[in-house]
């Protein structure tokens, strides 16, 4: 049993046999080894054939909600110009229904004044001091040159600036 020969003819066959042992019990390992780098080559075509369109997609409908909100910035810009515009036109008329009022007050002063002094011919001689001091007004310069030139023109100024004042008061 000193030979040699004969213990490497065993060291072999034992390693033979561990060799086989062991191909045995890894052979499903190898065999799901296979089948899992197939499942990833399937997986890998299919991500080469769907992420280019996928991501191509994606792009698009980025660009396309870019281009909506600069759609939606200019709508949000023009309605405030029109409600600026609206707003001016606003005031505008509010300032042109003014002036309406103070003309209507005018003429309406103007003619309640001739009305009175058309209907009641004996009140032009009346005087400004028979008036209450809390009624009387005082004078502005137009009213003294009115007053002025109406003693200089007709003979009744009481009525002329009576017809001032209730145009400037109206």
């Amino acid at each position: 049993m000193t030979d040699p020969l004969f213990w490497l003819g065993l060291s072999i066959l034992l390693v033979a046999v561990s060799l086989t042992a062991l191909l045995f019990a890894a052979l499903p390992a190898f065999l799901e080894l296979a089948r899992a780098a197939r499942s990833v080559a399937k997986l890998a075509d299919t991500l080469q054939r769907e992420l280019p369109p996928t991501l191509e997609a994606i792009r698009l409908t980025g660009l396309e909600i870019t281009d909506l909100t600069n759609d939606v910035n200019e709508g949000v810009k023009s309605a405030s110009q029109v409600v600026k515009q609206v707003d001016q036109s606003i005031s505008g008329a509010k300032g042109q229904v003014k002036k309406v009022q103070i003309n209507t007050r005018s003429v309406f002063a103007g003619v309640k004044a001739a009305w009175k002094t058309w209907t009641h011919p004996g009140n032009r001689h009346k005087s400004i001091d028979r008036l209450a001091a809390s009624q009387r007004s005082p004078l502005n310069m137009r009213d003294r040159e009115a007053l002025l030139r109406s003693d200089r023109e007709t003979p009744d100024p009481i009525a002329e600036s009576s017809s001032h004042r209730d145009l400037d008061e109206g």
